[in-house]
């Protein structure tokens, strides 16, 4: 089963392009966006979410098209959490994660008591509880992080995305941040795709690899399957070992062929 399904999408935005992009995401697993810089993984993703239009294609969510939803309907179904070193917000955890409310909520109405209830839920499985009362931008940048997954966790979707999670992180938050949303992952079946620069995380803690170069898919599959000396060479352009630890692929870089 599938939990979100690209067809032919193409985009343009000035000399960059998204070519023929059809591609499917099991539902109920992790998945992760890979492949060198400019290769259109946080704009595929932002399509996904509707962020962006693309020029032609369909995206579809729970078999489904992604246009044929209302916005707040979708907002229960997806929710996407961007690169954050932009801004941070002037407020309290709690209120930062009690903002994934949002969807279930009119503008002006307040917090309900089964709302709270999702609030410290979502702060319970993040960590997050002990800091509720720490203003957002006094934490770390690992616990910011992690305030932000609660928050999309209380918008109460089956699907998230997150472009680049690990971005910004030391190696200890990181592998933190991972093994988090990899808990999510199993304890509650929410399907989580995401994009990151980090293969081999992407090969330890995902079920499924989409590799992507110059805005087209490459290659598909669990990383096991496509994780090989010949891959890194053709979309890293690295020259590498692969060694296998009970299927587990683990990357040794030897040198760039970049130029050569």
């Amino acid at each position: 089963m599938t939990a979100i399904q690209t067809k032919h999408i193409q985009f343009h935005a000035g000399g960059f392009q998204l070519h023929d992009i059809t591609l499917s995401i099991p539902i109920e697993r992790m998945t992760a966006i890979v492949g060198p810089n400019g290769s259109g993984k946080s704009t595929l993703l932002k399509i996904i979410t509707q962020l962006l239009n693309a020029d032609s294609g369909e995206v579809y969510v729970h078999g489904r098209q992604a246009k044929a939803y209302k916005t707040i309907e979708f907002a229960k179904t997806v929710s996407m959490l961007t690169q954050s070193k932009h801004s941070l917000p002037d407020m309290t955890v709690r209120e930062l994660i009690g903002y994934g409310r949002s969807p279930y909520k009119r503008f002006f109405d307040r917090m309900t008591t089964d709302d709270e209830r999702i609030v410290d839920w979502a702060m319970e499985v993040t960590g997050t509880n002990r800091h509720e009362q720490r203003m957002f931008h006094t934490l770390s940048g690992g616990e910011q992080q992690k305030a932000r997954i609660a928050m999309a966790l209380a918008q109460e979707t089956n699907i998230i995305l997150l472009d680049e999670p690990t971005t910004f992180l030391d190696i200890a938050n990181q592998l933190d941040v991972m093994e988090m949303l990899q808990k999510i992952n199993r304890e509650y079946n929410i399907t989580i795709v995401m994009v990151l620069h980090d293969l081999q995380q992407a090969a330890k803690y995902c079920h499924y690899l989409i590799a992507m170069k110059n805005g087209k898919i490459v290659s598909t599959g669990e990383p096991k399957d496509i994780i090989s000396a010949r891959f890194l060479k053709d979309v890293y352009k690295i020259e590498a070992k692969v060694k296998f630890e009970d299927e587990y692929p683990i990357i040794v870089p030897i040198k760039t062929l970049e130029n050569k």
